[in-house]
């Protein structure tokens, strides 16, 4: 394409000779690749990421969490609490176990088969067994699960911890109950997985629910 580019500027300009044509054609050939790589280069710098390092990736960040005291401290002023854990999973447990080394015990619920929450924490409620179109259809009662749980604790427990599982399909009328639950059983603490995030975060669960905090109106 340069050749047929410079045989047809010959063409047009028959004073320039054949030896000077194709010398400004190789000029122009180095300039365009020249300013090709140079944009380039460009475009690659523009391109890099930089990532910070912290303490944490020294000393086994996974492992060790510095905000262990604040987790436990919040849990006992806010006593309801919403968390968001990495899509990874596993994060969660130390921050459970940090809770049952303080004397807590554990009632693990899943959001999606809850129903009601009022009714089924804190109320006799009926559970329709499946029938699998051979047999009557049945109702049995059940105990209010958490008003169980509470009556089976040793004297030594410090309280029960209501982990709740996939708390993101919960409704805002829902998640309002859960926060005000504490409130109505003292002994109980309420711990809601309400979505994910880069790194283990919490926040109150009154605030996820639009809900005033503690002491305002």
């Amino acid at each position: 394409m340069a050749a047929a580019a410079c045989s047809f500027q010959a063409a047009l300009l028959p004073s320039i000779s054949q030896k000077q044509l194709q010398l400004h054609c190789i000029t122009n050939s180095r300039t365009t690749r020249k300013n090709a790589s140079s944009t380039a280069r460009r475009t690659y710098k523009k391109a890099i990421t930089r990532c910070s390092v912290s303490l944490e990736d020294f000393i086994g960040g996974d492992l060790v969490k510095f905000d262990l005291g604040q987790w436990l401290s919040d849990v006992e002023e806010h006593k309801a609490l919403a968390i968001y854990s990495p899509h990874e999973g596993g994060y969660e447990g130390r921050y459970l176990n940090r809770l049952r080394y303080k004397g807590y015990h554990f009632l693990d619920l899943s959001a999606r088969g809850l129903g009601d929450p009022e009714t089924t924490l804190t109320k006799f409620h009926p559970v329709c067994p499946a029938h699998v179109g051979k047999q009557p259809i049945a109702r049995w009662y059940f105990p209010p699960e958490v008003d169980y749980r509470l009556s089976l604790l040793p004297p030594d427990a410090k309280g029960l911890v209501v982990w709740i599982i996939e708390a993101k399909v919960l409704s805002k009328a829902e998640l309002q109950f859960l926060a005000l639950l504490p409130s109505l059983r003292p002994r109980v603490r309420v711990i809601a997985e309400c979505g994910n995030w880069r790194k283990f975060i919490w926040k109150p669960l009154k605030e996820i629910a639009g809900l005033p905090a503690t002491g305002e109106q």
